[in-house]
Order: C-alpha cells, then sequence, then structure tokens
C-alpha cells in the first residue's frame, strides 16, 4: 500500500490559500483563473498559463502550516523547481515546455 502524501483535506487547504492570495502568483502577480472561470478566448493549454498552484517552500507536501504554504502560477511554479530546488520528476517539466 502506497502512503499518499497530501493530507486528505488538501484540496480544501489549497483553495483556502489561493482565495487568501485573492487567486494571485505571490512571484509575478499573475490574476490566475478560479476554477469556474473558463474563458472563452481561451484555449485549454493557454487557461493552464492562468493556473494557480500551492507550493510547499519545504518541499514537504505533508507540511501545510500557513507559513510553508504559497500560491505561484503554473509558470512560477515550474521556474521554481526548474533549477533543482523541488521535488519533481523531470517528466513534470516537460509539460509546459
Amino acid at each position: 500500500m502506497s502512503k499518499t502524501r497530501y493530507s486528505s483535506d488538501w484540496k480544501q487547504i489549497a483553495t483556502a490559500v489561493k482565495d487568501a492570495s485573492n487567486w494571485r502568483c505571490s512571484r509575478c502577480n499573475r490574476l490566475c483563473l478560479r476554477p469556474s472561470e473558463k474563458p472563452s478566448e481561451l484555449s485549454k493549454s493557454q487557461r493552464r498559463v492562468y493556473n494557480l498552484q500551492v507550493h510547499h517552500y519545504n518541499f514537504d507536501p505533508s507540511d501545510n502550516r500557513k507559513e510553508n504554504l504559497g500560491c505561484l502560477c503554473s509558470g512560477c511554479h515550474l521556474y521554481y523547481h526548474r533549477f533543482g530546488r523541488g521535488n519533481i520528476s523531470p517528466g513534470q517539466l516537460s509539460l509546459f515546455q
């Protein structure tokens, strides 16, 4: 049996962090889309640019203390992890390149 790295209430935690940031990236200040927003003028791949993600600063997905969590748009999150400061696999890096 594999152990999950995220808590069972991760979705609620992440949404609360995004709400607290007013759905803006803390690195570039990009205003991102809420889950219910799907502007017709943007393709699915274009909407991914406006996807807000919650980042664990210490790279431990089980550590959900407020001071360990921050909001990054998908581009900034990828940039943050790209330079060896993250815990994502190389295969995930190619998704946005």
